[in-house]
């Protein structure tokens, strides 16, 4: 559902900018880590593995991922909305009038792509069914959750979460600074900003900066937040984590990715540490690729479940999904 640009910060990494001991604009030395260390994980707590070769989406850049009815799964980049089914085989594609940041899709089948400013509509086929007006100040539009009668999306220029109706009518902002409301409000230092809606009916968003995961209230109401800032793997560390979040069926729990130190994590529905779905060395290809770009503008991984409970995570510079399974009798984890 996400779109993200990369921003990680060390001493020791497989990024070309890390390995000379440089670090972003702005960071200061909590964020140098050692990631080659970091990246070590107890194999225990991995709960997953990869049965079947990585799926090539067929898209150029690719920058988000959604399931919908049936375990279809829909991928937007380029300029186009890519379909597959629950086999992992081409359905669709859909070409689109300007490059897609986000996609999610309704229990009815609608599909709702964010673009940089705006949300157009399309039905199964693919046909156009609304343009949504583009929003005030300075959007940059990163993900979006549709839910029952709402639409969510995730806005990194203006630091807040946009709720429409299913007409394009918006409804409210969620997430800006409101002190009486014991709302800190979203710290975005780079665009990884995501969103999605609960089975309890509370909406998920990331505050990157913050290195957490807040429950709003579709009122907008902060209910509780979860995650911290840390190296040990429990945690999230570097400027902004997680970079995408996706919900297992049934209250399940979360899968968290990571950027800087590419990784993949499961929690419960409580947001206690539960396992590992991929560890960093099984990235290794991807952060090969982003070595030879330049680190503020490599794409961080984008994850989505389906009912199954399949994680499927989209990799922006391979061009491919990556499908993940849970291993039999794969208990929860003890970091040591």
């Amino acid at each position: 559902m996400l779109v993200c640009a990369a921003m990680a910060a060390g001493v020791v990494a497989v990024l070309r900018t890390q390995r000379d001991g440089a670090k972003g604009p702005g960071l200061g030395e909590e964020f140098n880590y050692d990631l080659k260390a970091l990246g070590r994980v107890d194999p225990r707590l991995i709960l997953y593995e990869e049965p079947s070769p990585p799926i090539a989406v067929g898209l150029a850049e690719p920058r988000g991922i959604a399931t919908g009815p049936e375990d279809r799964v829909y991928i937007v980049g380029d300029r186009a909305v890519g379909v597959l089914n629950s086999e992992g085989q081409q359905t669709g594609r859909f070409e689109l009038a300007g490059a897609p940041a986000a996609v999610d899709v309704d229990a009815g089948g609608l599909m709702y792509v964010a673009m940089t400013d705006h949300v157009e509509v399309y039905d199964g086929r693919g046909r156009k069914l609304a343009a949504w007006p583009a929003a005030g100040g300075q959007p940059v539009f990163t993900s979006i959750a549709a839910a029952e009668n709402d639409v969510f999306v995730a806005d990194a220029g203006n630091k807040v979460v946009l709720r429409y109706d299913k007409t394009g009518k918006l409804i409210s902002e969620i997430g800006r600074k409101e002190p009486r409301r014991n709302i800190e409000g979203f710290f975005i230092p780079s665009p990884c900003f995501d969103v999605a809606m609960g089975a309890d009916g509370l909406l998920r968003a990331v505050n990157p900066g913050r290195r957490r995961i807040e429950a709003y209230t579709r009122e907008g109401d902060l209910e509780f937040w979860w995650g911290q800032s840390s190296t040990a793997i429990e945690g999230f560390a570097g400027c902004c984590n997680p970079a995408a979040l996706a919900l297992l069926p049934a209250g399940g729990g979360f899968v968290t990715c990571e950027k800087g130190l590419t990784r993949v994590k499961v929690y419960d529905a409580e947001g206690k540490f539960a396992g590992v779905v991929a560890a960093p060395e099984q990235f290794a290809r991807h952060d090969a690729l982003a070595e030879t770009r330049d680190l503020y503008s490599a794409r961080a991984l984008d994850v989505a479940v389906d009912a199954q409970g399949r994680v499927l995570v989209l990799d922006p510079l391979t061009a491919e999904v990556r499908v993940f399974v849970r291993r039999a009798a794969a208990g929860a984890g003890k970091a040591e």
